[in-house]
């Protein structure tokens, strides 16, 4: 085991059993047995401790994720997703609170390939005809009604005490972002066409909706009769056209 390796486990094993979720430098040089200029060369400042013992916690959550075959339904995916993190909260109270708290100067590494892992998912979705608006606006909003869901759970327990909190807020917001079909699983929903049979639009025939399925569909193959420049300005006008005010809200 390496210098480093071991100052983290160590750091981390310190955080998970800390009553107030910190630890000091101090306690973890004694715990590894090494001088503080050992530590401060290996991550620079207390900072960078914890951002590398997030990373390093958070890496066995993400390497599932990593590895995870993508199923055929990536509405599925998301629901799975959404799931996980939270789990993943609640059995490590302590290095969750400190992923996101507002203390660390940067985002750790592994809250950012979280959020890209998220993307990617939406980019499925959208490509599939089963999203409202663009990817990226959609991660954004699942993204951060998920870490609040999270943070609420792991911080005030007694609070928010509805075993079934998580999945209402999961279901409320994948509603304002997926069309009603994909979110309801109507076999008739979200065709080719965008609509539903009989006529009646379930929200992936809406022009915000067909934007951002042209938008991920350009991006995963770029049509050879558009210049570079090109393509970017039909991306961004589709991202404009996707995002709109009212978009993810409108049934």
């Amino acid at each position: 085991m390496t210098t480093r390796t071991r100052i983290l486990e160590v750091a981390a094993e310190l955080l998970a059993k800390s009553p107030n979720g910190d630890i000091s430098t101090r306690a973890v040089c004694e715990a590894a047995q090494i001088g503080a200029p050992v530590l401060y060369r290996q991550f620079g400042d207390k900072n960078g401790l914890l951002s590398a013992v997030v990373d390093h916690g958070f890496d066995t959550y993400l390497a599932a994720k990593r590895e995870h075959v993508p199923g055929a339904d990536p509405v599925q995916d998301l629901r799975e997703g959404w799931d996980s993190h939270v789990a993943f909260a609640r059995a490590h109270p302590n290095l969750y609170r400190l992923m996101n708290s507002p203390a660390m100067r940067e985002p750790p590494a592994s809250a950012l390939e979280a959020h890209r892992i998220l993307t990617r998912d939406l980019e499925r979705a959208a490509a599939a005809g089963k999203l409202r608006i663009s990817p990226d606006l959609a991660a954004q909003m699942v993204m951060s009604a998920n870490v609040g869901v999270a943070l609420m759970l792991v911080a005030r327990p007694a609070t928010f005490t509805d075993p079934g909190m998580s999945r209402r807020v999961r279901d409320a917001v994948h509603a304002s972002v997926l069309t009603h079909g994909a979110m309801y699983g109507d076999p008739d929903a979200g065709g080719t066409d965008g609509t539903v049979e009989g006529g009646s639009d379930d929200g992936s025939g809406t022009a915000p909706a067909v934007a951002a399925r042209l938008g991920a569909l350009l991006r995963r193959s770029p049509p050879e009769a558009l210049s570079g420049a090109e393509g970017a300005l039909l991306t961004e006008w589709l991202e404009r056209v996707s995002d709109a005010p009212g978009a993810a809200s409108s049934f």
